[in-house]
C-alpha cells in the first residue's frame, strides 16, 4: 500500500465509472421503434464487446455501430439521465472522496463527451479533465457523425492522449478494456488496474499489474487522501442457512464480497470455509465453537440472524475480539402468533381431523374440543416474546399466569404464579419462552408433566433442551397430556436434505414444526435488515451496541478523526498505558470512550490524523492487548 510523489489515476468511463457501454444506451433509444430493434442492439453489443477485448480496433467498432444508429440529442439528453442513475456502486458510495481527488483524476474515454462530461460532473470531476471524443451535429440536432481525426476515435489513441496531457508522478491506467491496457503498454503509464466492479474481463485482466473492484480499494492501494483503513472490497461476508436477501443485499451495497450458503456447515468444513472471512452471518443451526475460531483469521464480527447466541461459544470469540451480535426482538410477534394458533389448534384436536381427511376418510366430532375462551394459559418465561402471548391470550378470553426468574411487571390482568409447580398446577395451557442456559436443560421433564393437569397441552417453541421429549411422549400415550406443539428439538439437521426423527412422531394430537417459529417473510426481513445493520455499524465506526459478549459502546462516525480501537484484557493499567504512549508522541485526543465486562475490555479513541505510524505497533504491544484496529 502507498506510493512515492504525485499519483495521477486515469479512469476509463463505460463500464468503470458507470455501470453501463454509453453508446450501446443511445443505441436502445435511437432504435425503439425500428421492428429489427432486438437484432440491432445486440449486434451492436457484440461490436463493442469485440472492441473492448481488442478483437478489432476501436476505429472500426465505432464505425459499425454508428452505421445501424440515427441519433439526436433528445437521445444524447435521455442517456445523460440514464447514466446518472448507472452511476457504479462504489463510485456512489465514496462520491465524496472521489470529488476529493478530482485534481488527480482524468477521464480518458472512447465515448463521447456530449454524455461523459454531464455525468463526471456529478462526481466532481471537472470538464477539463475529461478527454473523449466529439459528436457532430446538424442545426436541427440530428448527430451527423462523429470527429473521425479525433486519436480516440483510432487504434491506440488512448496512450497518446494520455502522453499530450504530459503528466508528473506515477500514472495509472484505471479501466475494463484492452484500450485501458494499452495506455501502459505503449509507455503512457507505468501501471494497469483492471476495475472489475461492473464487469470482469478475463483477457483484460490477465493483463493487468492489479485488480480491484472498488473506488474505496483503489485509493486505499496508493494512499490517496480519503483512502480507508481497509477496503470492504476486500472482505468477505459469508452468509449461512439461507439468510434473508435484503441482508445480503445490505452488505453488497456496503461494498463486501457475500458469499451466501443455503445450508449450516459442520465444525470442520466451517474452519475451512472461514478463512480471509471478515464477517460471519448464521441463523440457529451453525455451531461457531472455538475451534473453528481458530480458524478464522480475519474475522471481525458474528451476527446470529435469530434470537438466541447459544450457537457461539461466546467466551471464545470475545478472548479473539470477535464481537457476536444477534436480533432479540425482531421475529417476536412471529413466534406469537405461532403459540396462539397452536394453542387454538391443540384444544381443538384440528391436526387430528386434518391426518383423517387427509387419508380419505371423515369424522364430525366434538369430543375432546374445547374453547380457549375461559381456560388458563400458563407461561414460562416471560421476556418480549411471553409479555406478548400475554396480551394477545387474554384478548381471546384467557386467564394467564406466568413464572420468570426475573422480577418482571405483569402485562394487563395476567398473575404471577408462586412458582413453576404452582403455574404447571394451575394452566389448561402451558408455553415456554425461556432462554438456552444450560441450567434449563430438562427445565420440563418427568416430574414437572406430573405436576401439570390432566388433559392439558404443552407447546414448546424456546430451545430443543428445554424439555424432555422422551417424556412428553409417555405422558401424551398415557392420556395425562392431551396434545402438545413443538417447533425445536434437542438435535436438528443442518439441513433440509436430512432426515429427522423425535420421540413425539405417529403421536394423536401433536403439532411438530421445524424450527419455524420466527420463520415469516416479516420477521426475517426485519432479522436481516437489523443484524447486518450492526455488523456494517461495527466495522464502520467500531461500535459495540447490541454486541452480546463484548462491553457495549454506541459509537458516531468519524469524519475528521482517525480513531483507535482497542480491545484488551480487562486488567489494571491498560488505559494509563494507552494514554501514555499517545501523550509522549504528542498525539491530540479529541474524544475517548473505554467500558469494561469481567473479561474484556474495549477504549475507542479519536485522535487528529497526524500520527506517527509507529504509535500502532507501541499500541498492539500493550500487554493485555487482544485487537488493536485503525478506523479512518
Amino acid at each position: 500500500m502507498g506510493s512515492t510523489g504525485a499519483v495521477n489515476l486515469i479512469l476509463d468511463f463505460d463500464s468503470t465509472i458507470v455501470a453501463a457501454e454509453g453508446l450501446d444506451e443511445i443505441a436502445r433509444l435511437a432504435l425503439a421503434d425500428d421492428p429489427d430493434r432486438e437484432a440491432k442492439v445486440l449486434a451492436i453489443e457484440g461490436i463493442t464487446r469485440d472492441g473492448m477485448e481488442g478483437r478489432i480496433g476501436i476505429d472500426e467498432s465505432l464505425e459499425r455501430r454508428f452505421a445501424m444508429l440515427s441519433i439526436t440529442r433528445k437521445h444524447v439528453a435521455e442517456v445523460v439521465k440514464l447514466l446518472k442513475k448507472r452511476i457504479a456502486p462504489s463510485f456512489r458510495r465514496h462520491r465524496a472522496e472521489v470529488k476529493k481527488n478530482a485534481s488527480r483524476i482524468w477521464v480518458v474515454s472512447s465515448g463521447f463527451r456530449d454524455y461523459v462530461v454531464p455525468v463526471c460532473a456529478e462526481l466532481g470531476i471537472a470538464a477539463d479533465h475529461v478527454v473523449a471524443n466529439d459528436l457532430r451535429w446538424s442545426k436541427d440536432g440530428v448527430c451527423t457523425g462523429y470527429d473521425t481525426t479525433s486519436p480516440l476515435a483510432r487504434p491506440k489513441g488512448k496512450p497518446a492522449a494520455v502522453r499530450a496531457l504530459r503528466l508528473d508522478g506515477l500514472v495509472v491506467a484505471v479501466g475494463d478494456g484492452a484500450t485501458d491496457c494499452e495506455i501502459r503498454d505503449l509507455g503512457a503509464a507505468r501501471e494497469f488496474v483492471a476495475y472489475c466492479e461492473n464487469i470482469e474481463r478475463e483477457n483484460v485482466v490477465a493483463r493487468a499489474d492489479r485488480v480491484v473492484r472498488s473506488v474505496d480499494e483503489l485509493l486505499w492501494i496508493y494512499g490517496l487522501p480519503g483512502a480507508p483503513s481497509y477496503p470492504k472490497s476486500r472482505m468477505v461476508a459469508l452468509l449461512l442457512e439461507n439468510i434473508h436477501a435484503d441482508a445480503v443485499q445490505r452488505l453488497a451495497d456496503e461494498g463486501y464480497k457475500v458469499e451466501a450458503l443455503s445450508d449450516a456447515l459442520p465444525e470442520a468444513e466451517l474452519a475451512r470455509a472461514l478463512k480471509g472471512v471478515s464477517l460471519l452471518g448464521i441463523r440457529s443451526k451453525t455451531r461457531v465453537t472455538a475451534g473453528a475460531l481458530a480458524a478464522a483469521d480475519r474475522l471481525l464480527a458474528i451476527g446470529c440472524f435469530c434470537i438466541g447466541t447459544e450457537q457461539v461459544d461466546l467466551a471464545a470469540a470475545g478472548a479473539r475480539g470477535v464481537a457476536v451480535f444477534n436480533a432479540p426482538y425482531s421475529n417476536t410477534r412471529s413466534v406469537v402468533e405461532l403459540a396462539i394458533g397452536e394453542i387454538v389448534m391443540l384444544f381443538r384436536r384440528a391436526v387430528e381431523s386434518d391426518r383423517i381427511l387427509h387419508a380419505g376418510g371423515w369424522r364430525k366430532s366434538a369430543q375432546g374440543c374445547r374453547e380457549v375462551r375461559g381456560k388458563t394459559l400458563g407461561i414460562v418465561g416471560y421476556g418480549h416474546i411471553g409479555s406478548q402471548l400475554s396480551v394477545l391470550a387474554e384478548a381471546m378470553g384467557m386467564q394467564v399466569l406466568y413464572h420468570d426468574i426475573a422480577e418482571v411487571m405483569p402485562l394487563g390482568n395476567a398473575r404471577r404464579a408462586k412458582n413453576l409447580a404452582d403455574l404447571l398446577a394451575k394452566s389448561d395451557a402451558v408455553s415456554l419462552h425461556v432462554d438456552g442456559r444450560r441450567e434449563n436443560t430438562h427445565l420440563i421433564g418427568e416430574r414437572e408433566l406430573r405436576k401439570m393437569r390432566p388433559g392439558s397441552v404443552l407447546v414448546n417453541l424456546s430451545r430443543g433442551h428445554i424439555v424432555d421429549l422422551e417424556a412428553v411422549a409417555a405422558s401424551l400415550r398415557a392420556g395425562h397430556l392431551a396434545g402438545a406443539a413443538v417447533d425445536v428439538f434437542p438435535v436438528e439437521p443442518n439441513s433440509n436434505k436430512e432426515s429427522f426423527d423425535t420421540p413425539l412422531r405417529g403421536i394423536p394430537n401433536v403439532i411438530l414444526t421445524a424450527h419455524i417459529g420466527g420463520s415469516t417473510a416479516e420477521a426475517q426481513q426485519g432479522i436481516g435488515v437489523f443484524v447486518a445493520n450492526r455488523l456494517v455499524d461495527q466495522v464502520n465506526t467500531g461500535s459495540t451496541a447490541g454486541c452480546v459478549n463484548l462491553p457495549e459502546i454506541a459509537l458516531p462516525p468519524t469524519p475528521r478523526a482517525h480513531r483507535f480501537l482497542h480491545l484488551h484484557r480487562n486488567q489494571p493499567g491498560v488505559l494509563a498505558a494507552i494514554n501514555g504512549i499517545l501523550a509522549r508522541r504528542k498525539i491530540n485526543i479529541l474524544g475517548q470512550s473505554l467500558r469494561t465486562s469481567e473479561e474484556v475490555g474495549y477504549v475507542v479513541t479519536d485522535v487528529n490524523k497526524s500520527y506517527d505510524d509507529a504509535v500502532i505497533h507501541d499500541l498492539r504491544a500493550v500487554e493485555g492487548t487482544i485487537r488493536l484496529r485503525v478506523l479512518h
